[in-house]
């Protein structure tokens, strides 16, 4: 196989992997994406994991990646919350909650990680398209309790504060029903008394 004809078969795939390339040719040689990748025709990402160089990349495409480069995921945590515009400071790592274990990857398009949750807490996110396929995003009330699960010394007052988290664009946007049904399936006292108390500081700001 040539590296157009692969790159015409896979012109649909944000990342692709060996098992992908055998899917079309059962007895491709692996060296020759060493060769391409000599050549600047491919990326790797992670061992395993390839894109095209090529590949126009936007905050979408590297949500997309993200689901990819390691499954099962959903994009989370602190890029989730910046998506929806609850923190004002710029996030550089794509973060994603995963039921694999906790993992990090610097790549040469950027750096991916992933925080472990329980695989029944794998739930409350949307699927959103990109260039035809479909990538994992948080709900907005889904992306405050993984954070807030994973920070179990958030607090205090204090900590919120600090937090600088947009309270108005939250009380906006969330369904407080739904985020009361996902703190429940936690079953954690701490996650909802630390939820108690934020709302309480979200609706009555000193």
């Amino acid at each position: 196989m040539q590296y157009f004809e692969l790159k015409e078969q896979l012109k649909n795939f944000a990342v692709f992997t060996l098992s992908d390339i055998r899917k079309i040719e059962a007895k491709f040689y692996r060296a020759r994406l060493n060769d391409w990748q000599t050549k600047g025709h491919i990326k790797k990402l992670r061992r395993g994991y390839y894109m095209f160089a090529d590949l126009a990349l936007s905050e979408k495409t590297m949500f997309l990646i993200a689901n990819r480069l390691y499954a099962p995921s959903y994009v989370s945590f602190e890029m989730a919350l910046s998506y929806y515009g609850l923190i004002p400071e710029g996030v550089y790592t794509v973060t994603s909650a995963s039921s694999q274990k906790t993992a990090a990857f610097k790549t040469p398009i950027g750096n991916f990680s992933y925080r472990k949750i329980k695989p029944e807490l794998l739930f409350g996110y949307q699927l959103e398209k990109q260039d035809g396929q479909n990538y994992k995003m948080a709900e907005i009330e889904k992306a405050v309790l993984d954070y807030l699960y994973l920070h179990p010394k958030m607090a205090r007052e204090d900590d919120f504060y600090e937090w600088r988290f947009n309270s108005e664009e939250f009380l906006a946007k969330a369904d407080m029903a739904k985020l009361d049904r996902y703190a429940a399936a936690f079953g954690n006292k701490r996650l909802t008394a630390c939820l108690k108390r934020l709302l309480k500081f979200m609706r009555n700001p000193k």
